[in-house]
């Protein structure tokens, strides 16, 4: 009993020191494991760490080169904003300068006549319009255009559209100021309208059709007096006044230059006409004086042969028989004569005439 107490006892003992021996082995292996482990990872991670680097570095220098176009259009664009700043304090600068300048009548009427030069020369009308500088009515009414229609007929266009309301209007303080300026603008258009057809240019030209033009050197003077105003349009017509703005004058005088082109080659044509009718006319004189050569020479032809065969019969026979008597110590021989055979040549669509 005591012995198999004892082999039990011995059992556990000698299982408890290979149970901590497997252990021990175990826990040594887990941390050579874990050394080994750790070495490997710091290795591995060194390397990528390394390698990461090396990418970072490469994709930083790809992106520099990346945006640095970028980098220089907006260099670019923020000098081109500077000088576009610059050019456009200037221009507010100029365009106040314009308005003040257009403030006064004189210098606005002149502005007006440019302008509408202008619109003349861009529809090609230059040579069918004469200038305020060049054209006096009868009644010392003095338009400032005069557009020469096809037929001798005519159209006045005057430019002297009153705009202080309009430019005074740009400078108001509020909105209220500006609206009352506006439709002092729209008043005095129409009141500009009913004197400019007061002097009826139309009875002081002839031929001219019985309206007169008003030119707005500007699509926004027309729009601001039509928008505070809307029945403008109906007014200047009961006027016999034709408002036109530069788009729309230039597009009546583009209108007048093609009536001027069809003009031009209808007149083309009848020149044509007449050249080919006096040509004409020029052929059948010089067919009959052909004709007259012709018959004199055949004529000429024909009393040629007749004189030959006289000659022949008459003449030519005598001496022969003379020169055989061997009278005379000539030893010529009279050669035979030629007769003419040939005719005058008729055209080719003319009928043979009978040749007596």
């Amino acid at each position: 009993m005591n012995l198999d107490l004892l082999s039990l006892g011995i059992g556990f003992g000698l299982g408890g020191v290979i149970a901590a021996a497997v252990w021990l082995h175990f826990r040594s292996l887990h941390q050579a494991m874990t050394d080994r482990f750790k070495v490997m990872s710091d290795e591995a991670l060194a390397q990528n760490h390394g390698t990461l680097v090396d990418q970072l570095s490469a994709r930083e220098q790809s992106f520099r080169e990346l945006i640095a176009p970028i980098a220089q259009r907006l260099s670019e664009l923020d000098k081109s904003q500077h000088l576009l700043g610059q050019q456009l304090l200037g221009l507010g600068s100029e365009t106040g300068k314009l308005v003040n300048a257009l403030k006064t009548p004189h210098v606005r009427g002149r502005w007006g006549e440019v302008q509408l030069k202008r619109v003349v020369e861009l529809a090609g009308m230059l040579d069918h319009c004469d200038f305020y500088a060049q054209v006096t009515t009868e009644s010392g009414r003095r338009p400032d255009l005069v557009v020469n229609l096809p037929g001798g007929k005519q159209i006045a266009i005057d430019a002297k559209t009153p705009l202080d309301a309009y430019l005074r209007a740009q400078d108001a303080a509020d909105e209220t100021e500006r609206k009352t300026l506006l439709l002092q603008h729209a008043r005095q258009v129409r009141e500009h309208i009913k004197q400019l057809s007061a002097k009826s240019y139309w009875e002081q030209f002839q031929h001219s059709p019985e309206f007169v033009v008003l030119f707005l050197p500007g699509e926004n003077f027309y729009a601001a007096a039509l928008q505070a105003e809307p029945n403008l349009i109906e007014a200047s017509q009961q006027e016999r006044v034709v408002l036109a703005t530069p788009t729309t004058l230039i597009a009546l005088l583009r209108a007048v230059h093609y009536g001027w082109r069809q003009e031009k080659l209808a007149d083309t044509a009848r020149e044509i006409a007449a050249l080919g009718a006096q040509l004409y006319e020029r052929s059948e004189v010089m067919t009959r004086h052909f004709s007259k050569v012709g018959d004199a020479l055949d004529k000429a032809v024909g009393a040629y042969n007749s004189t030959l065969s006289a000659y022949e019969s008459r003449v030519l026979v005598t001496a022969r028989k003379l020169h055989e008597t061997e009278a005379l110590t000539i030893g010529k021989v009279i050669e035979e004569p030629v007769a003419v055979d040939s005719r005058p040549r008729l055209t080719a669509t003319a009928e043979p005439e009978k040749i007596e």
